[in-house]
């Protein structure tokens, strides 16, 4: 059975706290409290099956030692101390969410090229699914600054922080995977590559003929894995990619082609 991402982070910072406790209890050295659980986490973030991605393996190899850190090396705190990078992290990212993308920030500038290849008119509605902290909106702020904007979010956390950095916009907390996006003349994504299939399904079942579908990063893909071909894509200056789809769009083995602007 898979384990979806943050769940092996958790029981990768939750092996090294036990081994921390274990060490201590048996009057262990200082040096090898901190430095035998550390290495436990750096160990378990090599494994694929913990940290598939870079970031991954530096945030799973990271959170022992950091939070040590910002505890003070856990002196004097009570036991109940150490659930609070827990407890703020499952305020962040509910168990709903998990097999969603984390918060990555979208660059301030990203969309400023977007209206080159999709043409909305004034008053268009934009929905950036899974908007956390909002600076996905924020870029289509700047790209389309008549538009109206909204922003769909589970985490009460991030709701909250996107609600009052982007006051402009109509932002909601709720399931982006519930949410109906029929209404939608273009839905921006910021996702991972394992979300992107379903993604792809919802915009093709729910979205209105000539809307659009744009994601950051990662190309749309079908069922079984397959890339989309997209309408347009463009390189930012990171290096980064901008995936446009319009809808909507059947594969030429169904005897129709895309459809184009």
């Amino acid at each position: 059975m898979r384990i979806v991402w943050p769940l092996p982070a958790l029981l990768t910072w939750a092996a090294a706290w036990v081994l921390a406790w274990v060490l201590r209890q048996a009057a262990a050295p200082l040096w090898a409290v901190l430095t035998l659980p550390t290495a436990l986490g750096a160990s378990l973030a090599l494994w694929p099956a913990v940290a598939a991605t870079t970031w991954r393996r530096v945030f799973v190899a990271g959170g022992f030692p950091l939070s040590v850190l910002a505890l003070g090396q856990g002196g004097g705190l009570p036991a109940w101390v150490w659930l609070a990078p827990l407890a703020l992290l499952l305020l962040a990212y509910p168990i709903r969410s998990w097999q969603d993308a984390p918060v990555f920030p979208t660059p301030r500038d990203a969309l400023l090229n977007l209206p080159e290849q999709v043409h909305l008119p004034d008053g268009a509605q934009i929905l950036d699914a899974g908007c956390g902290m909002g600076d996905g909106l924020r870029a289509l702020r700047q790209a389309y600054p008549s538009a109206r904007l909204m922003g769909i979010e589970w985490s009460w956390m991030w709701w909250a922080v996107c609600a009052l950095r982007c006051p402009w916009a109509q932002v909601r907390r709720g399931d982006m995977w519930a949410a109906n996006w029929s209404a939608y003349d273009l839905v921006y994504l910021f996702q991972r590559p394992e979300t992107m299939p379903r993604a792809w399904a919802k915009a093709c079942a729910t979205m209105k003929p000539g809307s659009w579908l744009v994601s950051l990063e990662f190309a749309a893909t079908d069922a079984a894995g397959k890339v989309v071909p997209p309408h347009a894509h463009f390189t930012l200056d990171s290096g980064r990619p901008i995936w446009v789809y319009r809808l909507p769009v059947v594969h030429a083995s169904h005897g129709t082609s895309t459809l184009r602007a």
